[in-house]
């Protein structure tokens, strides 16, 4: 009795066994014999394509790297290549160069852009969405055709505009002119639309004002969303150029675009200091960089990437 007990334990810890081991080898197919997963043809191309389309991006970025840590003379050799100087050229960059306080000025005017842009598309989006009022379709049809309108045709305006108000040399230049975003309202209005209608008649049995649905029921429920969208602005504002450049007469309001525009004009033995123009140009890249690292997954989200 105890031999045929024995046997059927065997059998069914085998057959457990083998009822796990192929269920992951169905989800995750091993080559047992090196240990490492199957890849077939058309997965190793793909992951080739990926590769090479990566090393392709990231070869400039390598490039402006090897010469920020050289000087006129020698970034042309790599083996003449030193830390010493390349610490040199970036603490040049940002302190003698005013890099430094060019980056704070466009940090500050994308916080200032990302959180007033959220404010004013939120409310947007909130009225297009839940309120009834005529033309409201023609009202978000119009708002759309403002993204065909290109960017030279909307400055000019905007800086007559701007220097009536006396916003010269302002951070009020800076910013204001960018709160206003159809893309933005656009992706909310998207995302609203996919709530749950039982959550709005709920908030509206309860007494719920508008403010306080956006509040507490909207926004939570559009973490993700809002998180990706804030990243996309604050990339957008980051990278302003054009408009800072007119609007902004006083070197210690520019921001860091500008400021790698202003490097241009160091010379070095006749000729432009690329050393130097490259370290701006690596140093600039870090705060979108890290934006990017730190909300990646909610930015995937927001474009129905799982």
């Amino acid at each position: 009795m105890s031999r045929h007990s024995n046997t059927n334990a065997n059998a069914n810890a085998s057959t457990s066994a083998n009822a796990s081991t192929g269920g992951e080898s169905r989800r995750f197919p091993i080559d047992l014999e090196r240990g490492l997963p199957a890849l077939d043809g058309a997965t190793l191309r793909a992951h080739a394509g990926l590769l090479l389309a990566v090393s392709l991006m990231a070869l400039p970025l390598v490039i402006a790297a090897l010469i920020s840590f050289g000087t006129r003379a020698t970034f042309t050799s790599v083996s003449e290549l030193s830390l010493e100087t390349a610490a040199q050229n970036y603490h040049d960059v940002l302190f003698r160069y005013d890099m430094g306080q060019y980056m704070l000025n466009s940090l500050l005017m994308s916080v200032i852009v990302v959180i007033g842009k959220l404010a004013v598309s939120l409310l947007a989006a909130l009225a297009i969405v839940y309120y009834r009022f005529p033309f409201k379709n023609a009202v978000f049809g119009v708002v759309l055709l403002t993204l065909m309108l290109p960017v030279p045709v909307r400055i000019v305006p905007l800086f007559q505009l701007a220097a009536d108000l006396g916003w010269a040399n302002s951070f009020a230049a800076l910013t204001i002119p960018y709160l206003a975003s159809a893309t933005t309202v656009f992706l909310l209005r998207q995302h609203f639309l996919s709530i749950p209608a039982s959550l709005v008649e709920s908030a509206k049995l309860d007494g719920v004002g508008p403010l306080r649905f956006l509040a507490f029921v909207l926004i939570p429920m559009s973490k993700g969303m809002i998180a990706g969208v804030s990243v996309i602005m604050f990339i957008y504002s980051w990278n302003q150029y054009l408009w800072p450049l007119l609007i902004v007469d006083d070197q210690s309001m520019q921001v860091a675009q500008v400021g790698i525009r202003l490097l241009q004009g160091v010379v070095e033995s006749g000729d432009i200091a690329w050393p130097l123009m490259m370290a701006g140009s690596i140093v600039t890249l870090v705060p979108p960089l890290a934006v990017l690292i730190i909300f990646r997954k909610p930015l995937l989200e927001t474009f129905g990437v799982e």
